[in-house]
């Protein structure tokens, strides 16, 4: 009886799974008009207030206000196998299969992330010659909620090792099979407010200086229940199977107890075994109780918060056709706080802080007006990934930090309509995909913008766009123990991401 004790608890000993908030992904699409041309470090316009915040000393005097309106839709997919070189050959070897799972043992677990309102606000107010004020307000990570209907490969795996462990005890059947229910949505919002001041030396020379408030809140709710696997030809609710077997033990003990008692006097010899069986079968009652526990339903529901703030510095030169602009953004210290009201798994306890850095930017860019209606462009974004601090030092698992190349190029058809189109090359150091979980992983991506300007009236303009990214894919390969067994394991991630943007500019 013991032995189902040990067996199931090492099983399970892998159900809680990593949910920190984690992955490197920073928002740069703060407007409209990165939407449908990338490249916007070294222009000047509205939306520098981000992008190139130097530049926008250029621009007229008087206020400039800029409000925008994004629609994302994403995808996460995460192609996950398991196999058990210990088991080549039965039908546990790959024990996705059992559940779901192709005929190569992979099964695809796929979130979906909408996001229908995606705001942002940029006001800026050049008061002279020489001064100008700027404001933003924007979500600068993250943005929206991913949920996982039937739950992540992380989660499933120690479970779907449930049929070889009764097949290793003895406990077989002629289908062996296992199912559960599970649920995860995870939503990261960073809400930055910025603040900063212009200073233009003369027409060809200005400077920034400024900072944003970021406020983090993440939350994460999720559950896997009813836990089953086939016994004896029935699929079982395990939970309900060993409250039985605890039932049936105890009742079985008393029995003994009782008949143990009663031949005391007449039998001492025979009331000691019975006596004996009846302790054996107490003790196995109470490792059915501890057993059932492994395969009790188990909820989370945990939000975090945390806050910080990222000095920004930036310069922009003109000269004739050429303009060029630069923008550093420090890295931002910060810890996240749990808020827990229910964690069954034992990792998110309410009140404990996890570091939760926010990776510094420098941004450099160029525009070149090749005619009055034609200008080309082309930015270099650089973060600073490993110098972001994460829970457990996750960051030291990268290979390098993040790089971006960004292209577009801008056609005024007329005074009126403005068209322009823009690319984008992604690069992240990833590595040998250690960093990488189905909960938090980013792929190196293309992406490609378009769209257009119109003035309404000679103080209004109206920008409309649309984006998309193609991701890579990432094949993670690796070893480990669930049940006190070797197994391989296998993740291979990939996203989707299409952006719809409409925005409003405004001069006074």
């Amino acid at each position: 009886m013991n032995k189902f004790k040990l067996t199931f608890l090492a099983v399970l000993s892998a159900f809680s799974c990593e949910m920190q908030a984690g992955g490197i992904l920073t928002n740069t699409n703060q407007s409209i008009h990165f939407n449908r041309n990338f490249a916007r470090c070294g222009t000047i316009g509205i939306d520098g207030v981000y992008s190139n915040p130097a530049g926008v000393a250029f621009m007229p005097q008087g206020l400039h206000i800029s409000f925008n309106w994004q629609n994302a839709y994403q995808t996460r997919t995460i192609n996950s196998g398991i196999s058990v070189p210990a088991l080549e050959g039965t039908p546990y070897y790959q024990p996705f299969k059992l559940n779901g799972g192709n005929e190569q043992g992979i099964k695809e677990f796929e979130g979906e992330a909408a996001v229908p309102f995606l705001p942002s606000l940029q006001a800026v107010y050049n008061m002279d010659d020489h001064w100008g004020f700027q404001f933003n307000f924007a979500i600068t990570g993250g943005g929206g909620k991913c949920t996982f209907n039937h739950g992540l490969g992380s989660f499933e795996r120690s479970i779907a090792m449930i049929p070889a462990m009764l097949y290793q005890q003895g406990m077989t059947t002629d289908q062996p099979g296992y199912s559960v229910n599970s649920y995860i949505n995870g939503r990261q919002m960073v809400f930055g407010l910025q603040l900063g001041a212009t200073y233009k030396f003369n027409d060809h020379l200005a400077v920034y200086g400024g900072a944003r408030f970021n406020y983090i809140s993440n939350s994460y709710k999720g559950s896997i229940t009813d836990i089953t696997a086939n016994i004896g030809g029935q699929n079982v609710r395990l939970f309900d199977y060993f409250t039985a077997q605890a039932e049936d033990y105890k009742l079985k003990a008393a029995g003994y107890l009782a008949q143990a008692e009663a031949m005391k006097t007449s039998n001492p010899e025979m009331a000691a075994q019975l006596a004996a069986a009846a302790e054996k079968y107490s003790q196995g009652a109470a490792t059915m109780d501890q057993t059932k526990q492994q395969f009790a339903d188990r909820h989370l529901d945990c939000t975090q918060t945390g806050w910080g703030i990222t000095p920004i510095i930036g310069v922009d030169y003109k000269w004739n056709k050429l303009n060029i602009g630069a923008r550093l953004e420090f890295t931002n210290h910060l810890n996240i706080e749990n808020d827990t009201e229910r964690d069954d798994t034992g990792l998110f306890q309410d009140g404990v802080n996890t570091p939760g850095d926010l990776p510094g930017i420098l941004t450099v860019g160029a525009q070149y007006e090749i005619l009055p209606q034609w200008r080309v462009m082309a930015s270099y974004h650089y973060y600073f990934d490993k110098d972001a601090k994460m829970d457990k030092d996750k960051q030291k698992l990268l290979s390098g930090n993040t790089q971006e190349f960004l292209l577009g190029t801008e056609y005024d058809i007329t005074d009126a309509i403005q068209v322009s189109v823009g690319g984008q090359r992604t690069k992240y150091g990833l590595g040998d995909g250690s960093f990488l979980s189905d909960m938090s992983f980013v792929t190196s991506s293309y992406s490609i913008g378009f769209g257009a300007g119109i003035k309404v009236t000679k103080k209004v303009m109206l920008n409309v766009a649309y984006f998309w990214t193609n991701y890579e894919t990432f094949d993670k390969e690796y070893t480990q123990e669930i049940g006190g067994m070797p197994v391989k394991c296998t993740d291979s991630f990939t996203r989707t991401n299409k952006v719809l943007g409409v925005g409003v500019d405004v001069s006074l």
